[in-house]
């Protein structure tokens, strides 16, 4: 017991209080209105903090929502400027289909090193080249310059030449390959 009360007045040292100050303090008595008061700040709290979850969800998807339409926004300009370029690639392959003589040789041969640079910068960016050769033809892919009757019937349907290369960005098609499609006649 001793050890108690001496601890107990280490205690009390500590705090800088005297004993008799411990018999003079009286317990808090919680009133009515003391407890209403204390019910009404709790609930306020609980309706603030409340409040304040809901606000950072709505800015966190704000934010998630805003980064979702940049890339969209961004994916955009870039297939426009890929639309635009597109003419600049059919030159090129037009001019590698000049016959080659003795003067143009070096020249066919930078235009198709220029041509391969262009279609490995476009691969980067995600573009391809629509595939045609031996491919049915897909509305969605490909458009119908004409037909080309065809005496095998397996041939219906299949791209027999190809006008105008066609490219895609993923699934979305920049634009459609213009081709010529087989068309089965019986004799």
């Amino acid at each position: 017991m001793n050890e108690n009360n001496e601890e107990l007045e280490q205690e009390l040292e500590a705090e800088n209080l005297e004993p008799e100050d411990l018999q003079e303090q009286e317990p808090e008595v919680l009133e009515p209105e003391n407890l209403e008061a204390e019910d009404l700040e709790a609930d306020k709290l609980k309706e603030l903090e409340q409040e304040l979850a809901a606000a950072r969800a709505d800015f966190y998807n704000y934010r998630q929502r805003v980064t979702k339409e940049k890339q969209e926004m961004r994916k955009r300009i870039q297939d426009d400027v890929v639309i635009a370029l597109l003419p600049v690639l059919d030159n090129l392959d037009r001019a590698l289909m000049t016959p080659e003589d003795d003067g143009s040789r070096n020249v066919l041969i930078g235009v198709r090193m220029v041509q391969q640079q262009f279609l490995m910068s476009l691969n980067e960016l995600g573009v391809s080249v629509i595939k045609t050769e031996h491919e049915k033809f897909d509305h969605n892919l490909h458009e119908a310059a004409g037909t080309v009757e065809v005496e095998d019937e397996e041939l219906d349907g299949v791209i027999m030449a190809e006008q105008l290369k066609g490219y895609k960005s993923g699934d979305k098609v920049l634009r459609a390959a213009r081709v010529l499609v087989g068309k089965f006649v019986e004799e």
